[in-house]
C-alpha cells in the first residue's frame, strides 16, 4: 500500500532554496504522469522534505535543477528514486483479515471442485507482508496438495521489493502472525530480534516492479484473485477507472478482485459484482447487467 504522510515544513539547509508553488506543481505534474499519484496542495511540505535529500545525495540546491535531472536521466533510476523519497508504504501481516478468510472458503470450495491450478497477484504488495500473508492462508488453511499455486507480488517502489525479496521482519512486525504461523513459516533471527520468511513461502512468490498506470499491463498470466488494496485511493477517478478495467482483462472467469475498505468501484459496476465490502466478482459479456 502506499500512503503519504503529512510532514512538518522546516527551513532548508544554508544554501538550499525552498520549493515554490510554481516548482511544486511540477512535481505534481511529474508524478501525476508517471505513476498516477494526486499529490494534493496540502503535500508540498512532504515533497520539499523528501526531495532536499536528494538534492543532498547530488549535491543540488535547487527544486529546479532536480526537476532537470529527472529529464536528463533517461535511464528512469533516478524517478525511481523520487518515488522511493515521496511515498511511504504502510501494512501490516494478515491487515484486513476478512479478506484472507474470504479467499480461504473461495480456495476451499474450488480445490474441493477439482481445481488444480490458482494464480494469485498482490498489486501494491509493498515491503511483503500481503504476499506472504496469502501465502501462509493458502499453506496453512487450505487442503493444497497436488495443487499448483502461485502468487505474483509487485510494487512500483524497488526500496519495499528489497525489502520484501529479502523477508527478513523484526520482531515486532509479527505481532499479527499467529504463533503457529510464526513458528512454522518463519526462522528466527538474532535470539529473537528479528524473524526470515522461510522457504515454504518464498517458493510460493515472485516479486517483480511494476507500474500500474501503464497501458496495457506488462502481465501474461490470468489471475484467480487480484488484491490491489488501498492504493487506488490515490489515483483519481479516471485513473481507478482504467485500472479496474486492466484488473478485468486480467481476471480469469469466476474470479475475484479485492480493494480496499476505503475503495470502491462506482462507474464500472457492470465489469464487477459486488460480493461483500471490498470484495468483487469479474463479469463476463454474458453477466453483464
Amino acid at each position: 500500500m502506499v500512503t503519504l504522510n503529512r510532514t512538518t515544513a522546516a527551513a532548508p539547509p544554508l544554501g538550499m532554496t525552498e520549493l515554490d508553488d510554481r516548482t511544486f506543481a511540477e512535481y505534481q505534474r511529474l508524478m501525476y504522469e508517471r505513476v498516477g499519484i494526486v499529490l494534493n496542495d496540502n503535500k508540498k511540505a512532504l515533497v520539499q522534505s523528501r526531495v532536499r535529500k536528494r538534492l543532498r545525495a547530488l549535491g543540488l540546491d535547487c527544486y529546479v535543477d532536480y526537476l532537470r535531472e529527472l529529464d536528463k536521466d533517461k535511464s528512469g533510476r533516478e524517478m525511481v528514486h523520487l518515488i522511493d523519497a515521496i511515498s511511504t508504504n504502510v501494512t501490516h501481516f494478515f491487515r484486513e483479515e476478512d479478506h484472507f478468510k474470504f479467499i480461504k472458503r473461495i480456495v476451499d470450495e474450488w480445490v474441493a471442485a477439482g481445481r488444480r491450478k490458482l494464480r494469485f497477484w498482490s498489486a501494491a504488495c509493498s515491503t511483503g507482508e500481503e504476499p506472504y500473508s496469502l501465502a501462509m492462508t493458502l499453506l496453512s488453511q487450505c487442503d493444497m496438495a497436488g495443487v499448483d499455486v502461485k502468487i505474483l507480488a509487485t510494487d512500483i517502489s524497488t526500496r519495499v521489493l528489497g525489502i520484501a525479496d529479502k523477508g527478513n521482519y523484526r520482531a515486532e512486525l509479527l505481532r499479527t502472525v499467529p504463533t503457529p504461523l510464526r513458528h512454522r513459516y518463519f526462522t528466527k533471527e538474532d535470539g529473537g530480534v528479528s524473524y526470515t520468511v522461510g522457504k515454504e513461502l518464498r517458493d510460493l512468490v515472485k516479486f517483480h516492479r511494476l507500474n500500474l498506470i501503464k497501458r496495457p499491463l506488462p502481465v501474461q498470466a490470468q489471475f484467480d484473485f487480484i488484491l490491489c488494496r488501498n492504493v487506488m485511493i490515490y489515483f483519481d477517478r479516471p485513473t481507478r477507472h482504467q485500472l479496474a478495467l486492466e484488473f478485468h482483462r486480467l481476471l480469469a472467469p469466476d474470479s475475484y478482485l479485492v480493494t480496499g475498505h476505503a475503495e470502491t468501484l462506482i462507474g464500472i459496476r457492470d465489469e464487477y459484482e459486488y460480493v461483500q465490502p471490498s470484495v468483487h466478482r469479474r463479469l463476463d459479456k454474458r453477466e453483464k447487467r
